[in-house]
C-alpha cells in the first residue's frame, strides 16, 4: 500500500482539526480544542483503483505568538491551506504560510480550503480575491467541516493530486 503524508496549515481557530476530524471519523463537534503541536491520524482513500495511506498531519494554527515549526513539513507528499471565510486575516496569513511551506516541500501540491461555508452570511473573503488566486493556477475548494460539504471531495482531490506526480 501507498503511503502519504499530508499536512494541514493555517491560521489558529480556521477549522483544520475539524476538518480533519470529519474526513477521518466523520463528526463534528462544536466544542473547540486548541491542538498542540501536531496531531497525527490515518485514512485509507482509494485513488484509480490504488488504496492510498493518507497519514494526516494536523498542524496547530499559527498566530502573533507562536510559528509553525517547518520541521513538521518535512516529507510532505501534499498539504491543504485552511482559510476561515469569515475571518479575512486568516487569508492572509495563508498567503504568507504558502511560501513558508514552498520552502519546506517545494512544489508539493496544495488547495486552499475556504472553510466554514456554512456561515456565508458572516463571509468576509470577496470573490475578486479568490478568482485572483485560481488565476495564478491555485486549487481552491469550499468546505464546511460542521455540514460535511466539500470535506472528502478536498482529500481526494489532493490525494489524485499527489498521485499525479
Amino acid at each position: 500500500m501507498i503511503q502519504k503524508k499530508i499536512c494541514i496549515v493555517g491560521a489558529f481557530a480556521t477549522g483544520k482539526t475539524s476538518l480533519v476530524a470529519r474526513f477521518v471519523h466523520g463528526i463534528f463537534s462544536e466544542k473547540y480544542l486548541t491542538t498542540v503541536g501536531v496531531k497525527i491520524d490515518k485514512k485509507t482513500v482509494n485513488v484509480t483503483g490504488k488504496q492510498l495511506n493518507l497519514i494526516v498531519w494536523d498542524i496547530y494554527g499559527e498566530d502573533e505568538f507562536q510559528k509553525i515549526r517547518m520541521s513538521y513539513l518535512r516529507g510532505a507528499s501534499g498539504y491543504l491551506l485552511v482559510v476561515d471565510g469569515t475571518r479575512h486575516n486568516t487569508l492572509k496569513k495563508a498567503l504568507d504560510l504558502q511560501k513558508q511551506v514552498e520552502e519546506v516541500v517545494k512544489l508539493a501540491p496544495f488547495i486552499l480550503v475556504l472553510n466554514k461555508w456554512d456561515l456565508t452570511n458572516d463571509w468576509e473573503i470577496q470573490s475578486s480575491e479568490i478568482e485572483e488566486l485560481v488565476h495564478k493556477g491555485w486549487k481552491v475548494v469550499r468546505t464546511s467541516a460542521k455540514t460535511g460539504m466539500g470535506v472528502e471531495e478536498v482529500f481526494q482531490s489532493l490525494a489524485e493530486n499527489i498521485l499525479e506526480r
